[in-house]
């Protein structure tokens, strides 16, 4: 199957006052058509800007260094403004992280759904693009929504605002969804609402989707295969359930033990110690001074892992995937 998206070797860096920092390095990934891919990692891993790179939202002081994002056969970050700005929002739509930021606070919710058809579909007329932002509200589970299209974001809850964000995502039927955190500050029941309604979106329109989430939960429910963030690479990548069920790269399986579990009773498992200070990176393996499995090992200091394959389909960036923790 060729790949709808396929990111090789992506780097992007941001200028600071103190230096430079280097927020994704060397990331690769691939998304067939239907299929959902899951990142996960903790926060500052660069599964954002990862994300936004593909759209081409780096803004300065960021900056893409290296690599290239091909979608359907275009390298999406040499394309023309012009013609990624017809791809946007047309072909990938992505759903925000907040969409009380993401939306326009001014502007009526159904306006600026009715904004993103017509720049995309300019020939439909005024009462078409009303009648499809009435449907797409209703379909993703806005109630009575002709009496909420003329209201403003502040005037939605907001596991409404983040329904009327799907809505907008999908108002263009693209063949790409990235949802950033889509469940961020939702209750447990909105949450549930929102995953089923991004799931039936997706086996409707037969779109791929890009699911980055802290909710490992979330990722072993929707996704097909997992890529799993830190420090800005991909440190192990493969089918979810074998990944969930054996994973080969230490931090993976300090993120399986730290989250709670129903059936266990007793205190979480953390992961010591913080992320690395991406402004001065460890020269080896950026996870070695939090891992039990380095150990002072000279390899895991020195030598900075590449990932290797440790199954079909499934690899790991460790230079001891086969030891247990």
């Amino acid at each position: 199957m060729t790949p709808l998206l396929t990111v090789d070797d992506l780097a992007v860096e941001f200028a600071t006052r103190d230096g430079v920092v280097r927020a994704v390095d060397g990331v690769s990934l691939q998304v067939g058509p239907g299929e959902i891919l899951g990142v996960v990692g903790e926060s500052g891993s660069g599964k954002s800007v990862t994300a936004m790179s593909v759209l081409g939202l780096i803004r300065p002081p960021g900056r893409v260094v290296r690599g290239s994002v091909r979608f359907d056969g275009e390298d999406l970050l040499t394309l023309p403004a012009r013609r990624l700005r017809r791809i946007r929002g047309r072909r990938i739509a992505m759903i925000f992280q907040d969409p009380m930021t993401a939306l326009n606070p001014v502007v009526p919710v159904g306006a600026q759904i009715a904004e993103a058809i017509r720049l995309h579909q300019p020939r439909l007329g005024r009462a078409a693009v009303r009648a499809r932002v009435l449907e797409l509200l209703a379909s993703v589970g806005v109630a009575d929504p002709a009496a909420r299209y003329g209201r403003h974001p502040h005037e939605y809850s907001g596991g409404m605002r983040q329904r009327a964000m799907i809505a907008m995502a999908l108002a263009n039927e693209p063949d790409l969804l990235i949802a950033d955190e889509p469940t961020t500050a939702l209750d447990v029941t909105v949450q549930s609402q929102v995953l089923a309604l991004l799931d039936t979106a997706r086996r409707e329109a037969g779109a791929a989707a890009v699911l980055i989430t802290h909710d490992l939960g979330v990722i072993a429910e929707l996704a097909d295969r997992v890529a799993v963030m830190y420090a800005g690479r991909v440190v192990e990548h493969g089918d979810v359930h074998q990944v969930f069920a054996t994973p080969r790269h230490p931090y993976t399986r300090g993120l399986l033990s730290s989250r709670p579990r129903l059936e266990a009773a007793g205190d979480l498992v953390p992961i010591p110690g913080s992320p690395p200070d991406l402004l001065a990176p460890p020269p080896g393996c950026a996870f070695e001074p939090r891992c039990a499995l380095a150990a002072g090992r000279a390899a895991c200091r020195a030598d900075r892992p590449e990932p290797v394959v440790v199954a079909a389909g499934h690899l790991s960036a460790c230079h001891f995937p086969e030891e247990p923790v």
